[in-house]
């Protein structure tokens, strides 16, 4: 069943997040191609600026829009000829991969890509919010994302690619440390995003609804809140989001 984003795609941070993404895309082109499109709501943009869309996901996403075709497909396996797309744009979507996939998808980004407009969480603590699945008792990162990254992480994906320019979107100052969430993972982890969509990254079942705590548990709960509060007041604000416009050089010319 699809997943109405209708009112999350409405929110101020989520349009400040899209407006830095179109900041970076071009006016006007032939050929985009939008990486983990999900419902559909950037390729219609893209559309708007492109005679032709590629709306790409694991599920072949519904869109309808007469500038816009949506196939399944994986972005570690890219179908498309090298230099094939004035734009790719993927965001949201890296922070999702593992490893092995991660580097694979970042070089067939880069091999079919003119331009590639990349978006990830910057510089993201994957301790803060994590849950712990009800399922195989695993502590899992907030919303699925098992990948963290910076300017430099950014760079060394995209060997290939020239850094033309960055976006930085929102402000986030969450921070934690080891004995905090050592606690809170004694504790269940009762304030994590249970509310996500993604399953567990580790067996792959949904995450389930924390368990009842203890009274042991409520007290390592209530100590890691108080350190975690106290280290708040000295960590310093960063970027939510970075986004990154990046150029594949020019072809000599024969």
């Amino acid at each position: 069943m699809a997943i109405d984003l209708t009112d999350y795609r409405a929110t101020v941070q989520e349009q400040a997040r899209i407006a830095s993404l179109f900041s970076l895309i071009p006016a006007s082109g032939k050929r985009a191609l939008d990486i983990g499109a999900r419902d559909g709501y950037l390729s219609v943009r893209l559309a708007e600026r492109f005679e032709s869309v590629i709306a790409l996901d694991l599920e072949r996403p519904v869109i309808s829009h007469p500038r816009v075709t949506s196939i399944a497909g994986n972005v570690s396996r890219l179908d498309f000829q090298d230099r094939h797309f004035d734009v790719v744009l993927c965001a949201e979507v890296l922070e999702h991969l593992p490893a092995k996939l991660l580097v694979l998808a970042c070089a067939e980004i880069a091999r079919v890509a003119r331009l590639a407009v990349i978006g990830v969480p910057f510089k993201e603590d994957p301790r803060c919010g994590r849950t712990t699945c009800q399922h195989c008792g695993s502590p899992n990162p907030p919303w699925g994302h098992v990948n963290n990254f910076d300017e430099r992480t950014l760079r060394n994906l995209f060997p290939s690619l020239q850094w033309t320019t960055a976006s930085y979107v929102g402000q986030m100052c969450a921070r934690t440390n080891p004995l905090s969430t050592a606690l809170l993972d004694y504790a269940g982890n009762p304030f994590g995003t249970y509310h996500q969509d993604e399953a567990c990254v580790h067996c792959g079942e949904r995450l389930g609804r924390p368990r009842p705590r203890t009274p042991m548990q409520r007290a390592a709960t209530r100590v890691a809140s108080v350190l975690n509060r106290g280290q708040a007041m000295f960590s310093r604000p960063r970027a939510n989001w970075i986004h990154v416009l990046f150029t594949a050089p020019a072809t000599p010319a024969s």
